[in-house]
């Protein structure tokens, strides 16, 4: 069965109900009383039928099934399940228990018990929960594994009448791997068992939790009813384990966060992005080790493809995109030809640049978005990542006209050669991550360029570059577009005023009118001092001030342009250009 059960109240309206029905994805709804009692049943087509003939308006208690209403108990066999759906063509069973209405089972529900999970040949339950166990006994703590932390977790969840369950991408690795896999990061969800599960549940266990390991660190996030424990590993490694509550969700507008509410691990899997994304393993008694796939994520493993859970996911969602795209890259799977088809749907109907153009706060669209483009530019097979984007249509949730032009894969390429380039030459790191550096020259092609770095959030010396970048490369062009070639000194003067990662993004966008001076500039003149200092000028007695930095730039490109080269050409020079006599 599934609980806590979705309820109505007899006087709701047909339209109020249909509302609820959006919201959670149920095709029928159980009605009680103020009390609690159950009073009908009323289903989707109940409800479509009085909203057609114009009765959205009226209560649901003139609309519902209540008279011989088919109830069972939670010790009611699959087999009586079964009896009773054939004979009265029930779609949905209430369980009651000491006159409490305590779950719901459906026909769908009775039919997963009777369906194998996946084709013949494919890990069982038992081998992919030995496999979990075999992964987190090779992480030490400080003083047991992590294998034994998950079991205490298990412990503190079931004293509490609860299920736990191992869910997501640690149960997807273990299916794909041949045997143990390295997990790192690990999501449990708390789920009702014996009684539903009270809301924030999952902060409840953690922080149980963090009695015990003091040295944790404990994140909580109330909105979304999770908490986060982390902590250092004997391998010197950071392990992360994430803990909610059971929850659906539902988006109030694209591309907005969702609406939480506790709920069942049934709904908890309904709500994730894709199949293969949409199970769990049980650590709870009974059936501890029960490999849950109610959507075909086994199967989908299986034909190495990713396929979305629902038709509007990336309506809902736009970064679920990129999330396809680089799952099917690591994976070396395919993305589903009807998940690609929902893809260019979301993609063609324009509903990104629409939502752009909004002043609401659009976090699949900013904050989530930028941390699948951290994801995608950090790993090495990011061009092919990108060029399946491109090919997807993808990259307008950034800008709608940004595309991956044959003069953009050649910025791209070549910043990812200069780079380490600049650093040796330069003898000096230009302090921004690899990942950063690659964002920033695909976003240097569009013009709103330091709005898209905004609203991603990215650090305020990325945002600075973006946006100052259009002025830089017109300076820059102009002055090197002369018809008689720059002097050395002439070449330093006009780009040390510049950062390395800005000369590296002017470079590599202006390889032949730029670039040629920024490598002369990095490789050589940049390595150029003054041969004397504000000391030696102090010694041979000119007053200290801002002719010092007159002095030593004057001087920086006399021996730049190898005009100097030597202590006795500099006096020379001094006395012939600032004779000490006008300058004590």
């Amino acid at each position: 069965m599934s609980a806590p059960v979705r309820t109505i109240l007899p006087a709701t309206t047909v339209a109020a109900a249909q509302r609820v029905l959006l919201r959670y994805g149920h095709s029928g709804l159980c009605v009680v009383d103020d009390r609690g009692k159950l009073q009908g049943i009323i289903s989707r087509r109940d409800l479509d039928l009085a909203s057609h003939y114009g009765l959205g308006h009226s209560p649901v208690k003139g609309h519902m099934t209540a008279l011989n209403l088919k109830t069972v108990t939670p010790q009611t066999t699959v087999g009586k399940l079964w009896s009773l759906m054939a004979t009265y063509d029930i779609g949905r069973l209430p369980v009651i228990d000491n006159d409490e209405l305590v779950g719901i089972v459906t026909r769908t529900d009775v039919l997963r018990q009777s369906a194998p999970l996946s084709d013949k040949g494919f890990p069982s339950s038992a081998i992919v929960y030995k496999r979990l166990q075999t992964s987190l006994q090779a992480y030490p703590l400080d003083s047991e594994d992590v294998w034994t932390l998950l079991t205490q977790i298990a412990d503190a969840a079931q004293q509490r009448g609860w299920h736990l369950y191992v869910v997501g991408g640690a149960v997807r690795d273990l299916l794909v791997a041949a045997s143990e896999t390295s997990l790192q990061d690990i999501d449990l969800v708390v789920d009702g068992f014996q009684s539903p599960v009270v809301e924030g549940a999952g902060v409840v266990l953690a922080q149980q939790l963090q009695e015990q390991y003091p040295e944790t660190e404990l994140q909580v996030y109330g909105e979304f009813q999770t908490a986060a424990l982390s902590w250092q590993t004997n391998h010197h490694t950071s392990l992360v384990i994430d803990i909610a509550t059971a929850r659906t969700e539902f988006y109030p507008y694209p591309a907005a966060n969702p609406d939480v509410e506790p709920s069942s691990i049934h709904q908890d899997l309904y709500r994730r992005d894709f199949t293969m994304n949409a199970m769990a393993l049980r650590l709870t008694d009974p059936q501890s080790g029960l490999l849950l796939d109610f959507l075909g994520g086994c199967l989908d493993i299986q034909k190495r493809q990713v396929r979305v859970l629902h038709a509007n996911s990336f309506i809902e969602d736009p970064t679920r995109i990129f999330r396809a795209v680089r799952f099917a890259m690591r994976l070396g799977f395919s993305i589903e030809p009807q998940t690609e088809t929902f893809i260019r749907y979301a993609v063609s109907s324009g509903i990104y640049e629409k939502l752009q153009q909004t002043k609401r706060r659009l976090p699949a669209l900013q904050t989530r978005l930028k941390a699948e483009l951290t994801y995608l530019f950090q790993v090495d097979y990011w061009p092919q990542t990108l060029r399946l984007l491109d090919k997807l249509g993808a990259l307008s949730c950034l800008q709608p006209n940004l595309t991956l032009t044959a003069e953009l894969w050649r910025h791209l390429h070549r910043v990812e050669r200069w780079r380490q380039l600049f650093v040796e030459r330069a003898g000096k790191d230009i302090n921004v991550a690899p990942w950063l550096v690659r964002l920033e020259v695909l976003l240097a092609g569009v013009e709103v360029r330091s709005q898209i770095a905004n609203n991603l959030q990215l650090p305020l010396s990325s945002i600075q570059r973006l946006t100052q970048l259009a002025l830089v490369e017109a300076t820059l062009l102009d002055q090197f577009n002369r018809p008689e070639p720059p002097n050395p000194s002439f070449i330093y003067q006009t780009l040390v005023p510049y950062d390395l990662p800005m000369l590296l993004l002017v470079s590599v966008r202006h390889a032949k009118q730029i670039g040629q001076y920024v490598w002369y500039y990095i490789t050589e003149l940049i390595h150029i001092k003054a041969p004397i200092d504000g000391h030696y000028l102090k010694k041979l007695g000119y007053s200290p001030g801002p002719l010092y930095r007159q002095i030593l730039t004057a001087l920086t490109n006399e021996v730049l342009d190898g005009n100097i080269a030597s202590l006795a050409s500099v006096e020379a020079y001094l006395k012939r250009s600032y004779p000490i006599e006008d300058h004590r």
